[in-house]
């Protein structure tokens, strides 16, 4: 690796394996997007944040709708303004000229950005095939057509490319070809408590030791649609240390408060108690 490339190894509040910082530094000398798979709550988006802050670039997000057309990714022609200027014209700008209403969407961001950026392409599965496999053609060129004005926009800088899909569809082989692919396991409790760790350095052990090992006992829990994620742990974590009342040992004898900060269906959250209440989990 160029000792110009930049290094990734994690940042203030995000941990991460090696395997992981790996594959990371090696799309970056590939110059390849970065495919992150893994259930909700496992990190895919929040290390795009992360490399940002570690490496101090910017962060440009594009979140996918099912609806999106790729050319709302990369520039938006305002016909609405120029009309309304057109129509009152008390605008500086020249209705004659298009290109004073051309807005770039967040690829065309990235593109025409004067440093190199971070770009987020978050929940790609949410597409269709043809929006996959052409925003890839785009990225591979670092290139696209404003058809409006007859402009070609040409990066000024490749943009570092992190991907995500939660998995609702498959992506199409060429799609997955033209990428690096990392799936993101749930954090065991090994690595989970060097997270809590890092988001609360002086707490003590005895709550997050007992909270963890609940927490873990809790996703066990069959029919639950929505399993909590570390962001839940997280505030659960936080919702029992600003209880004055709240004693750890309390949680061995079954007592559980605050589910609701875990559990956000009504549903899980009704099933959940009702085992709870049933049967101890420690």
């Amino acid at each position: 690796m160029s000792p110009a490339q930049p290094n990734f190894s994690g940042a203030a509040r995000y941990v991460l394996d090696d395997e992981l910082a790996r594959i990371v530094n090696i799309s970056m000398a590939l110059e390849m997007p970065l495919l992150l798979k893994g259930e909700p709550g496992t990190g895919k988006t929040m290390l795009a944040h992360a490399i940002a802050e570690a490496l101090k670039m910017p962060l440009i997000v594009l979140n996918v709708k099912s609806s999106m057309k790729l050319v709302d990714a990369l520039y938006q022609y305002d016909t609405l303004t120029r009309l309304n200027d057109s129509r009152f014209g008390d605008s500086s700008r020249d209705v004659s000229n298009i290109e004073d209403y051309i807005r770039m969407g967040k690829i065309g961001q990235a593109f025409v950005a004067d440093q190199r950026t971070v770009l987020l392409i978050d929940e790609i599965d949410k597409a269709d095939t043809d929006f996959q496999d052409d925003m890839l053609d785009v990225l591979d060129q670092m290139e696209f057509d404003i058809i409006e004005i007859d402009k070609t926009v040409r990066a000024r800088h490749r943009p570092v490319i992190v991907i995500t899909s939660n998995a609702k569809k498959d992506l199409s082989d060429p799609f997955l070809g033209r990428c690096n692919f990392h799936h993101i396991a749930f954090p065991d409790p090994k690595m989970m408590r060097k997270i809590i760790g890092v988001h609360f350095p002086d707490l003590d052990r005895q709550l997050i030791d007992v909270a963890i090992e609940a927490f873990y006992r809790l996703r066990e829990i069959d029919g639950v649609e929505k399993k909590p994620a570390t962001r839940e742990l997280i505030n659960w974590i936080r919702a029992l240390n600003a209880d004055p009342d709240f004693n750890p040992k309390d949680m061995a004898k079954g007592e559980l408060p605050y589910l609701g900060v875990l559990f956000k269906k009504s549903g899980d959250s009704a099933r959940v108690a009702n085992v709870v209440s049933r049967r101890r989990l420690f």
